[in-house]
């Protein structure tokens, strides 16, 4: 089993990179947020890894914090929630959005998520409920007030700005996979409407 994964970024994509460490790469599938936080090729880089063993298959997920792995962990442990959409789910929400989203019973959100339309929308927030410990960061978003250290989410932010200013949910969603790294709120807005107005 691999907890901890320490080496060297060789490749990087949206969805996957190789880290190589004593001559051997490990190929790691990541969220997008997770590829953009580990810098430049050639830098060393620590991931904190599920380790998915199926009969047919092995497959590492890579998260840049533990409390990222420690959510995914949670969803893949949901009836009908497998790694494919826990992924999916997490290239979509960070941790403290998803803590927001249950505490408010927010289907539209989950409905942003590729493949996941209202009625299983309807049966996550049940199962997640459940599954995910998030204690006070469900509380605080629930009562308003701010949880403890947790950041607000820029990407969250123009997620809401967006849906505000009548983007459908298809479009959301290109226009946030499309932004750069970065955590100014204006600027990452700024730039997610200029790719929806480019068209691409």
């Amino acid at each position: 089993m691999i907890g901890l994964l320490r080496g060297t970024l060789a490749l990087r994509d949206p969805d996957e990179v190789i880290v190589e460490t004593a001559g051997v790469g490990y190929r790691v599938a990541v969220s997008p947020d997770t590829s953009a936080e580990l810098g430049e090729l050639g830098h060393e880089v620590l991931l904190h890894i599920h380790h998915h063993i199926r009969e047919d298959a092995q497959t590492l997920y890579g998260f840049d914090t533990p409390e990222k792995r420690r959510v995914f962990e949670g969803l893949i442990s949901a009836h009908g929630v497998g790694p494919a959409m826990g992924m999916a789910i997490m290239s979509v929400f960070g941790p403290s959005e998803l803590a927001g989203i249950l505490a408010t019973d927010d289907i539209n959100a989950l409905c942003l998520v590729p493949g996941v339309g209202k009625k299983t929308a309807a049966r996550l927030l049940v199962e997640l409920k459940s599954r995910l410990d998030i204690g006070d960061v469900t509380s605080a978003v629930a009562s308003g007030q701010p949880a403890g250290d947790q950041p607000v989410d820029a990407r969250s932010v123009v997620r809401q700005a967006l849906g505000e200013l009548g983007y459908s949910a298809e479009e959301i969603r290109a226009a946030i996979a499309a932004l750069p790294p970065g955590d100014d709120s204006s600027a990452l807005l700024k730039a997610a409407l200029r790719h929806l107005a480019s068209g691409v």
